[in-house]
């Protein structure tokens, strides 16, 4: 296998305004929650929270441009929200190999995103099949 039990692996992410309106554009999300600063400060939070789903964009780049093969897909992945992104948030991206099984080629990542006041906002696994 070319990704080794308890490999390490890092990145940052900006969530900017172009990431921001890039997810809106294409997925249409307009939720309030999002979108209006007046809704979201009145339901508790600092600002505008961005959609969770753009950290599943930063995944796909991970598993896609990271990664040290581009032989690979993406079996499964479980992500939990723990704290809210807001924008132009500067999101630590942290994965290990946590498992392996060589017989069929599959690694599980452990990962998790730390905004700059180390708060974990995300964790979560995301498994990968090595292809042949």
């Amino acid at each position: 296998m070319i990704l080794q039990l308890n490999q390490k692996f890092q990145h940052q992410f900006t969530v900017d305004e172009r990431v921001y309106q890039g997810f809106i554009s294409i997925f249409e999300d307009k939720n309030l929650l999002h979108t209006s600063e007046e809704f979201a400060r009145k339901k508790g939070f600092q600002s505008r929270v961005m959609h969770g789903n753009i950290l599943n964009g930063f995944l796909s780049f991970f598993i896609g441009q990271l990664l040290p093969t581009e032989d690979v897909i993406i079996l499964s992945q479980q992500i939990n929200f723990k704290n809210p992104v807001y924008l132009n948030d500067i999101l630590n991206f942290e994965a290990f190999v946590e498992e392996q099984s060589e017989a069929v080629q599959v690694s599980t990542f452990k990962f998790k995103f730390i905004n700059k006041e180390n708060k974990t906002v995300s964790a979560g696994k995301i498994q990968i099949k090595e292809l042949l």
